[in-house]
């Protein structure tokens, strides 16, 4: 019996953070035995907002070595990068043809992101949902990892899925499958080092708010000493007036791998100066292998370049064959 799948992907916008490790990658890792595995590097998405390109592909071989590097086993899971795909784009701007506008409008993250670029805000900053449903839905998931400020998006890649169901499919043959949503309890949303009630994020632009994959020990030490925290003796989590305290204990559970009461026993009585020595100690520790791995990889371009290429090989077996089906419910010819 085939193992179901999901699909997954990040931006190569930056460096990747603890974020998008505990946040994503490592759930990829944990459950890629279970599931066929379909993770991008979504290179697209990276220029709905002002970006360099001097730095783009660069980013994006990064960010395929980051995902090797942190445990993605080629056995299981697929690597490729979504602009190696011409079938990404094309069944966007079929879904954007059947999209309400006011769907996109509504959008959270569009209200929040048009707000910052104000009169430059880009239309692809307004249609990326619609990319991200064509990224999903070519590759017919069943499942698709997604943090809970990401819900809404993969709802409206099922709205889109099913108008496109009613409007040009048949009820007992459906064009498209709907995917569901796959949620991690904890880790879900690593929050900034500066503010505890904001989610660690490539965009801020103070490097100390977040720790990089790639932030060497003393790097990583200076963050940890100079992060928010507050006044008061003993560590708790989930107290909702200690933002900062929940994030850095979560912190330290998931990159020691102990339990929320072992946490929470060994912590109860702690001050920050002796908590954060701790958290820096199992910081450095926790992303050492990972490092020297990433750099192993980078080291070896064609090894890299073959994963990349036999992932896109793989990719377009079944992206492209979902494209032909969308096409032949819309009406289009195949070509001859």
């Amino acid at each position: 019996m085939a193992k179901p799948r999901v699909l997954s992907g990040i931006q190569p916008t930056g460096e990747l953070h603890l974020g998008n490790y505990l946040g994503a990658i490592r759930n990829w890792v944990e459950i890629q035995q279970q599931y066929d595995s379909f993770l991008f590097m979504a290179d697209l998405h990276a220029i709905t907002v002002p970006h360099d390109p001097t730095k783009l592909a660069a980013n994006t071989y990064q960010v395929a070595a980051m995902y090797l590097a942190c445990g993605i086993d080629l056995n299981h899971a697929t690597i490729f990068v979504q602009s190696h795909i011409p079938a990404h784009s094309e069944l966007a701007w079929l879904f954007s043809c059947i999209t309400p506008l006011n769907w996109l409008q509504d959008m959270v993250q569009f209200k929040e992101k048009a707000v910052k670029q104000g009169e430059n805000v880009g239309t692809g900053l307004l249609t990326y949902p619609v990319l991200q449903a064509a990224d999903i839905l070519l590759y017919e998931p069943d499942k698709v990892p997604v943090g809970e400020d990401q819900k809404q998006h993969l709802e409206l890649t099922r709205d889109i899925a099913a108008r496109l169901n009613y409007l040009f499919g048949k009820p007992e043959s459906p064009v498209l499958k709907l995917p569901e949503p796959m949620i991690r309890a904890e880790g879900a949303r690593v929050m900034s080092l500066a503010d505890g009630t904001k989610k660690m994020s490539k965009s801020d632009p103070s490097d100390l708010s977040r720790i990089n994959l790639l932030d060497p020990p003393d790097q990583i030490q200076y963050k940890i000493k100079r992060c928010k925290t507050d006044s008061i003796r003993g560590l708790t989590f989930d107290d909702p007036e200690r933002p900062e305290c929940n994030n850095l204990l979560s912190l330290y559970m998931l990159l020691s791998n102990q339990t929320k009461a072992a946490v929470t026993a060994e912590c109860q009585d702690m001050g920050w100066g002796q908590f954060k020595p701790l958290l820096t100690d199992t910081m450095i520790a926790a992303l050492k292998p990972i490092q020297d791995r990433y750099h192993e990889i980078m080291a070896e371009p064609g090894y890299l370049e073959s994963v990349l290429r036999q992932g896109r090989e793989k990719a377009e077996a079944i992206a492209n064959p979902t494209l032909a089906k969308v096409k032949a419910a819309l009406g289009y010819s195949v070509p001859v």
